[in-house]
């Protein structure tokens, strides 16, 4: 029961942080082409495809173009220094399961192989950016978690001035305080969390040499062209 309503309340944190999203349009026709210079590596066009189809895939809407640039240059951050520090990868069993939590929210494994068959990727791309997610939160969890430190009277505030009176909104019952102290801290924690890795990735940003190609920016502002049923370029129409 406690655990059920952990996740309820990180899943309420998640949808109050989440930016605003929009539908990806189609493009005529793309070719794979780098989008982004960042010292010596690149970001090509595929990798923003993809993961504009895994963000359809799970949430149903992909975030705009320009937020898709961001998030991946932000990828390539945390890998690189997590890589340089020999972090462990997700196993295999986590991924797994992550991957398994998303094919039940289809009525059935065709209709996830249709989904996935539309958005023009495979089950083992899925597999590879839940895998590298798993990955990347894990190390920002490790490198900022120890410096994010709650005490009771943030806990007293997170329960007084968020949880209850959105509770109460709902007309549904408000627990003791006692009983989601503890979910309360870990929904702190994570705030903290991603505050700091925001800061962060704002300085090292600043930083680097980074240079976006800004002509495969989608017309429509705010869009990112989809990828073609092969997870490559859209025929042309």
């Amino acid at each position: 029961m406690r655990r059920s309503f952990a996740l309820a309340l990180l899943f309420m944190l998640a949808a109050a942080c989440r930016p605003g999203l929009a539908h990806v349009s189609l493009a005529d026709e793309v070719v794979d082409r780098i989008v982004v210079r960042i010292e010596n590596d690149i970001i090509v066009l595929s990798e923003v495809h993809e993961l504009a189809a895994y963000q359809q895939l799970v949430e149903g809407r992909a975030e705009p173009y320009d937020k898709l640039i961001s998030e991946l240059i932000e990828q390539w951050m945390v890998n690189s220094e997590a890589a340089e520090a020999h972090f462990p990868a997700a196993a295999e069993s986590e991924v797994n399961r992550e991957v398994a939590q998303i094919e039940g929210r289809f009525p059935s494994m065709d209709a996830y192989q249709q989904r996935l068959a539309e958005l023009g990727i495979t089950p083992q791309t899925v597999g590879r950016i839940v895998a590298q997610q798993i990955y990347l939160a894990r190390y920002l969890d490790y490198k900022f978690r120890p410096a994010v430190q709650v005490d009771d009277a943030a806990i007293e505030a997170y329960y007084k001035q968020e949880l209850a009176p959105q509770l109460a909104a709902k007309n549904q019952p408000v627990p003791p305080l006692a009983d989601v102290s503890e979910q309360i801290r870990e929904v702190l924690v994570q705030q903290g969390i991603s505050a700091r890795a925001e800061m962060w990735f704002a300085e090292t940003k600043s930083r680097l040499k980074i240079e976006i190609n800004t002509s495969d920016a989608p017309v429509a502002q705010g869009s990112a062209p989809a990828p073609g049923p092969s997870g490559g370029p859209p025929a042309a129409s």
